[in-house]
């Protein structure tokens, strides 16, 4: 296990091995995006916890202005992947076996003049936000379980989906969207099953080890040398832990984002993130970066919180932020479990 568990947190680039965003990116295969950003958002600290602190404007040019990542399905992507991905929107497209793309085939049929409007006006004025189009659905759609009525949201991200329409870019946070043939470089067509095994393999090397009949198999290419006495805070949305029944299996960790739970059935709080120290997580910590009095609080910590604090000074030097009261904070430091 000691074995696995080296070879997993090398093979995510969390023993100081990581260099540069880019690399980072390709190596790890996709970094994960949510709106939540109690902390940073996920993608910057998952970023943060590799390398440390670095400029998050990289991340902007390298999708933005460079093109070297691209944003599909609330990922970001190396552009190396655009053709493996485009095999997954040509499913996308074809595919209506599951009730999901039966809805999304239904949806494009009730409102195929919406469709040619939202079409027409991205190539005649894009890029552009969702907010600037109109919603000529004439009130006939149905509300969907994440966009409610919002029906502009819903048909540009059903197209992104199928790819017809490509994220060139974000205003105050908003997606700016274009046509997919003016935004992502001409590649070479990869059929799906062919796609999805490349995927699945760049997957399994990213992850270092796998679990099959009760048996850790490693990557041929992981390397199990030690890892570094490093520590640092993990986004819930790290790989490394993303999978929470691998985590537990592989960490003896049992870890759950409990922001959707009740206040009173909390077994920690509402944004607690995995203290990782060498290739053990030992601890948990929920810090809460308050962006208009720029400090980080500490809310409470679990577990071996010994290097706690030097993590976050770093992610405090990171963030741009300064600690809340030391008073304050011993208060609030829980260590009870």
């Amino acid at each position: 296990m000691e074995q696995a568990r080296r070879i997993a947190v090398r093979a995510q680039l969390l023993d100081g091995s990581a260099r540069g965003v880019l690399e980072t990116v390709r190596r790890l295969g996709f970094l994960q995006l949510d709106p939540i950003s109690t902390v940073a958002p996920p993608q910057h600290l998952v970023l943060w916890s590799r390398l440390g602190r670095y400029d998050p404007g990289e991340l902007d040019r390298l999708l933005w202005v460079e093109r070297k990542l691209f944003e599909w399905n609330a990922f970001i992507w190396p552009i190396e992947s655009l053709p493996l991905i485009r095999a997954r929107m040509r499913r996308h497209r074809r595919a209506n076996t599951t009730a999901r793309e039966g809805w999304t085939r239904d949806f494009l049929e009730r409102n195929a003049g919406f469709r040619r409007y939202v079409l027409r006006e991205l190539e005649h004025r894009g890029p552009l936000l969702g907010r600037e189009l109109e919603d000529r659905t004439g009130g006939r759609a149905r509300n969907h379980r994440w966009f409610g009525s919002r029906q502009v949201g819903m048909m540009l991200e059903v197209l992104h989906q199928r790819g017809a329409l490509a994220v060139v870019g974000r205003r105050n946070g908003q997606r700016l969207w274009d046509l997919a043939g003016r935004w992502y470089p001409e590649t070479e067509t990869v059929p799906l099953r062919d796609a999805e095994k490349i995927l699945a393999e760049q997957r399994y090397r990213a992850l270092g080890v796998r679990l099959e009949k009760g048996e850790w198999h490693a990557h041929p290419d992981a390397s199990d040398a030690p890892v570094p006495d490093r520590a640092t805070l993990l986004s819930p949305f790290d790989r490394l832990v993303h999978d929470r029944d691998r985590a537990e299996a592989l960490f003896d960790f049992h870890y759950r984002l409990e922001m959707y739970v009740p206040p009173a059935k909390r077994e920690y709080g509402y944004y607690v993130l995995p203290l990782l120290a060498g290739d053990r997580l030992v601890g948990r910590a929920e810090p809460r970066f308050d962006r208009k009095t720029g400090k980080l609080e500490l809310l409470g910590a679990w577990g071996d919180t010994s290097r706690l604090d030097e993590v976050l000074v770093e992610l405090e030097l990171f963030l741009g932020a300064q600690r809340a009261e030391s008073a304050e904070r011993d208060v609030r430091l829980r260590r009870a479990r």
